[in-house]
């Protein structure tokens, strides 16, 4: 099940498409951006994985190639940027099971989740980790929002 990586986050991806666009014109080979990026692979891969996952970046062979959405991203005001994401991670988990929850708490969330056979988050850090994604991408992009223990999905539809 394609689920955005717990160790992924939004600066990071700022920063990939950043490097990949202006240092690299847009494609360049997954070893030379770990060494401009100045970062182990095992710590670049999980932003990686996410970015094509959400539509940003392709991969391939090696190569690590920027896509039109991730173009108009860097491109973006802060407002369009929230929106690219939130339409980007509503078809991917924890979203997409967020989504059709409406309302939720963690562990219910959770719960949902390991029974459509979601593993990533099936670890002894995972309810902190889905909450620090849940957050980081969710609320970030107001596709969320946290209300002491429960979490709403907003009207998302509507441009911010």
């Amino acid at each position: 099940m394609d689920s955005i990586h717990p160790n992924s986050r939004i600066a990071d991806l700022v920063g990939l498409l950043y490097v990949l666009a202006n240092t690299f014109k847009g494609k360049t080979d997954l070893y030379q951006l770990e060494k401009e990026m100045e970062v182990d692979l095992d710590d670049l891969m999980p932003i990686v994985y996410s970015a094509d996952l959400l539509g940003f970046v392709t991969i391939g062979e090696g190569d690590i190639v920027i896509t039109d959405v991730g173009l108009e991203f860097i491109k973006s005001s802060l407002r369009r940027r929230k929106e690219i994401i939130r339409n980007a991670i509503i078809r991917v988990e924890p979203f997409a099971t967020a989504v059709k929850l409406e309302k939720f708490t963690l562990e219910t969330l959770m719960d949902e989740l390991r029974k459509k056979g979601v593993k990533i988050f099936d670890t002894p850090s995972g309810l902190y980790d889905l909450e620090v994604t849940l957050t980081e991408w969710g609320v970030y992009s107001g596709l969320l929002v946290k209300e002491e223990e429960n979490y709403m999905v907003t009207n998302y539809m509507k441009p911010l």
